[in-house]
C-alpha cells in the first residue's frame, strides 16, 4: 500500500517553463529562533513582496502539539481564534520582479525523511537551481559589532571566507541541516547561513539579525529582498541599548567582556570558537543564562524589550 503524500500542490500552472530554474529560500521556525529572526523576515518578505501560494504540507501529520503549541483567542467567554501550524512552499516575487521559491512555516516535529524526499521531488520536478537556507543561534557575541554567520553547503564559492565561526562540533540535528546533506547525496546545491544573536538578546526581536539574514540569502539567490524598515527598527533597538549601556555600567562591563573576545578572535584569525574563554573553555549553560539574566535584570522597562508569545505571521491572508 502506497504512503499519502504529505504535499499538496495547490497552484494550476505547475508547467509554466518560467517556474524552471528558479531558488528556493527555506526558512522553517525552530527552537534556536533566536531574536525572533523567523517572524521578522516572514512579516517582511510576505508585507512587501507578492506571493502565491503553491504547496503545503499536511502539518497535521507532522507536528507534535504538545512539543509546539498552536495558539488561540480567549474571548470572555469562549475560544477562538485557532492557528493551526502551516508548512507551504510560496512563489514569491523580489523587488526586481524576480521569482523564487520560498519554504516557510513550522519545523516539522515527525517524519523527516519523507518531507525531505517529497521536497528532493519538487526541487528535481521544477530544477531548483539552488536552495539557501538560515537560521540564527544565541551566541556569547556582542550588540555593539557586526553579526557574525557560519556558512555551510556545498557550494563553495557562497560560503568560503565568510563564516566568523567554524566549529567542529555535534549538535541536535534540525530538518534543515538534514536537507543540506541529503541534498548533497543528491547532487544538489544547497548552501545555509546560520547568523549569531547576541545571546542576552535571543528573546527579544533583534533587526540586526534579520537584515543580515536577507542580505546573505538575497545575495546568493540574486534577489533583492527589502530590509529597509527592519534597518529602522535596528536603528531604534541600537538606540535603545546605547541609553542602556550608558544608564549601567554592570551591563556596560558585560558587554566589554564580549567585546575584547570578539575583537580578540577577529584580530589573530585563529580558528577558534568565540565560544571559548581564555583557557579555552565552553561557557557552560548556566554561565550564559545568568549573563543573559543579569542583562535583562538590569536593563528598564523589560517589558518593551521583550515580546510576549512567538505567534506565527499570518502569511496565507497577505497573498
Amino acid at each position: 500500500m502506497s504512503k499519502q503524500s504529505l504535499m499538496t500542490m495547490v497552484a494550476d500552472d505547475l508547467d509554466d517553463s518560467r517556474l524552471q530554474g528558479l531558488g528556493m529560500y527555506v526558512l522553517l521556525k525552530s527552537m534556536s529562533d533566536a531574536g525572533h529572526t523567523h517572524s521578522q523576515v516572514t512579516n517582511e518578505l510576505f508585507g512587501r513582496l507578492d506571493s502565491q501560494l503553491f504547496a503545503t504540507f499536511d502539518a497535521d501529520e507532522l507536528v507534535a502539539y504538545t512539543s509546539q503549541r498552536p495558539r488561540l483567542t480567549f474571548l470572555g467567554d469562549h475560544f477562538a481564534g485557532y492557528q493551526a501550524p502551516r508548512i507551504e512552499i510560496y512563489l514569491m516575487t523580489d523587488e526586481m520582479d524576480r521569482k523564487f521559491w520560498f519554504l516557510t512555516g513550522v519545523e516539522p516535529d515527525l517524519k523527516w525523511e519523507r518531507v525531505i524526499s517529497e521536497l528532493l521531488g519538487f526541487i528535481e520536478a521544477f530544477n531548483v537551481s539552488l536552495v539557501v537556507g538560515s537560521a540564527s543561534l544565541p551566541m556569547p557575541v556582542p550588540h555593539t559589532r557586526p553579526v557574525g554567520v557560519t556558512a555551510h553547503g556545498n557550494r563553495k564559492d557562497l560560503i568560503e571566507n565568510i563564516s566568523t565561526w567554524s566549529p567542529t562540533v555535534e549538535s541536535p540535528a534540525g530538518i534543515t541541516s538534514l536537507l543540506e546533506i541529503r541534498m548533497t547525496e543528491a547532487g544538489r546545491d544547497i548552501v545555509g547561513y546560520s547568523l549569531h544573536t547576541p545571546h542576552y538578546l535571543a528573546e527579544s526581536e533583534y533587526p540586526a539579525a534579520a537584515v543580515a539574514t536577507l542580505e546573505y540569502v538575497g545575495a546568493a539567490l540574486k534577489l533583492a529582498l527589502p530590509t529597509d524598515k527592519l534597518r529602522e527598527a535596528g536603528r531604534l533597538v541600537d538606540q535603545q541599548l546605547a541609553e542602556q549601556l550608558e544608564a549601567n555600567n554592570d551591563v556596560r562591563q558585560m558587554v566589554d567582556g564580549f567585546e575584547e573576545r570578539f575583537d580578540a578572535h577577529v584580530q589573530e584569525h585563529e580558528p577558534r570558537s568565540l565560544l571559548l574563554d581564555e583557557d579555552k573553555q565552553m561557557p557552560g549553560a548556566e554561565e550564559l543564562g545568568a549573563s543573559a539574566e543579569h542583562f535583562l535584570a538590569a536593563i528598564e522597562n523589560t517589558d518593551d524589550w521583550l515580546r510576549n508569545g512567538h505567534d506565527e505571521p499570518s502569511s496565507g491572508d497577505q497573498d
